[in-house]
């Protein structure tokens, strides 16, 4: 029976298209056989501003009860799948927050060797996905983190067309994850599992 992993998917989502695609990624990547723990970050704007979009409020109440991310989540973990939509072309302040904090691991050589992945969501289709998802990977290379896109490994890489990660066009909030979206999901979801599985049993990752 092959190795078990460990993999948290943490992420960021204010109106709930992120958050789709993370129960998505958490569950595709149990169905491969991973430990899974699903995160959301703290979040940082003000229930006013919460408030003033229906979405973004019943985004909120919906994920409610789910734990938000702490850094043993990173240390836990030998793989760590990240999601945020793109603001600006780059990841949302949120998740940058979380990151943020993550000094002291990183200090201590503890984000090295782990199996990092990311995905997105923006309005249109050149909305930064492309951009994002690069300046999360960033962040990957400064951990000595091990980078396991998806790239072109299944043919359902060529409809979706995107090898830096899950994205999704959400529109308005008008268009809901559908099943272009979700296969991405899977395929990135197993082979994060499939990849990160080669090299704890070779002997490279670990979690605590």
């Amino acid at each position: 029976m092959p190795g078990t992993v460990n993999v948290a998917v943490v992420y960021y989502s204010s109106t709930g298209t992120v958050a789709r695609i993370a129960d998505a990624m958490a569950t595709a990547a149990a169905e491969a056989g991973a430990h899974v723990r699903l995160r959301k970050v703290r979040e940082l704007a003000p229930r006013a501003a919460i408030d003033s979009n229906p979405a973004w409020a019943a985004n909120a109440e919906a994920t409610e009860d789910l734990p938000e991310a702490e850094p043993d989540d990173m240390v836990w973990a030998d793989a760590v799948i990240f999601g945020s939509p793109t603001r600006y072309g780059n990841i949302a302040a949120q998740l940058k927050q979380f990151i943020d904090t993550l000094g002291g691991l990183w200090a201590e050589g503890r984000l090295a060797d782990k199996v990092y992945s990311g995905f997105t969501s923006s309005s249109t289709a050149h909305g930064g996905q492309e951009s994002t998802l690069l300046a999360l990977y960033h962040t990957v290379h400064h951990f000595g983190g091990i980078l396991v896109a998806p790239g072109y490994t299944d043919p359902s890489k060529f409809v979706d067309g995107n090898p830096y990660g899950t994205s999704h066009v959400s529109g308005q909030g008008d268009l809901p994850v559908d099943d272009r979206t979700l296969t991405a999901t899977r395929v990135q979801a197993e082979r994060v599992v499939r990849v990160a599985r080669a090299l704890k049993e070779g002997g490279l990752t670990g979690g605590a």
